[in-house]
């Protein structure tokens, strides 16, 4: 059996481009006031328009732990409002601010700065996002599925 390696490992590769990318998008952020994961917030919403707090967590995979604060500071700054759902009070229905709406815009450049910061051509991104796309798909479905047991000889671990 091989030893693991780090350079052999997906994981790392993953993690390592996820940094470098977000760190790519920091000074295209910086500009506009914007953190990576607001920008995705003002994305989902250009793109979709009033979302639910809930959908909103769906479409970016964030649980509301997470994405609260980011809608807070979001709301701070102007670019969105959040507001009770009229037909379900538990609900929060979050939408742009005419400054949000006008942001976007001033961002639109943000997708070809960051595709030629990569070196690679359109179709090798297209395809990359999908062979991650498909990725994230097998991996969330893999997560939801029950633990297969060990091999014989392996004991459980116990879970807390």
């Amino acid at each position: 059996m091989d030893e693991p390696r780090l350079r052999h490992q997906v994981c790392f590769a993953l993690y390592a481009a996820s940094r470098a990318v977000t760190n790519t998008y920091r000074p295209l952020l910086e500009p506009l006031g914007l953190t990576y994961p607001q920008y995705l917030v003002l994305l989902v919403l250009w793109e979709q328009g009033e979302k639910s707090v809930k959908d909103l967590g769906a479409a970016l995979m964030l649980d509301s732990g997470t994405l609260s604060p980011l809608l807070k500071r979001l709301e701070a700054a102007g670019l969105i409002r959040r507001r009770r759902n009229a037909n379900d009070e538990r609900s929060v229905v979050v939408s742009l601010t005419d400054e949000g709406s006008h942001l976007r815009r001033r961002a639109s450049q943000i997708p070809s700065s960051l595709a030629a910061t990569t070196g690679m051509a359109p179709a090798e991104l297209s395809a990359l996002r999908d062979t991650l796309t498909t990725l994230t798909a097998a991996v969330a479905a893999a997560d939801s599925t029950p633990t297969p047991a060990p091999p014989a000889g392996i004991p459980r671990r116990a879970t807390t």
